[in-house]
């Protein structure tokens, strides 16, 4: 099973529209907003991409088409900014 972590020297803060990384090494930020936060805090907690777009479903779901692919959108863009792991 694939787990995901932040790399060190990223650090996460929740708000109250979502979630903010912020990359201590290059002083570079990202906004998430709820869904992101969701799938974010899904997949560190150790849940699959699957799981992850399941665990999005339950919290709104509105758009059950579009689950899976937020969670790959998203990941794609963590792994791009390089502040998660695999």
């Amino acid at each position: 099973m694939m787990t995901f972590a932040l790399v060190p020297g990223v650090s996460v803060a929740d708000t109250e529209n979502g979630t903010v990384l912020l990359d201590e090494r290059s002083g570079r930020y990202w906004m998430l907003n709820r869904t992101g936060a969701v799938v974010l805090r899904s997949l560190l907690d150790g849940e699959s991409p699957q799981e992850a777009a399941r665990t999005l479903l339950r919290r709104y779901p509105d758009a059950p088409e579009r689950a899976a692919a937020h969670v790959e959108s998203l990941l794609d863009a963590l792994r791009t900014a390089k502040v998660i792991v695999p």
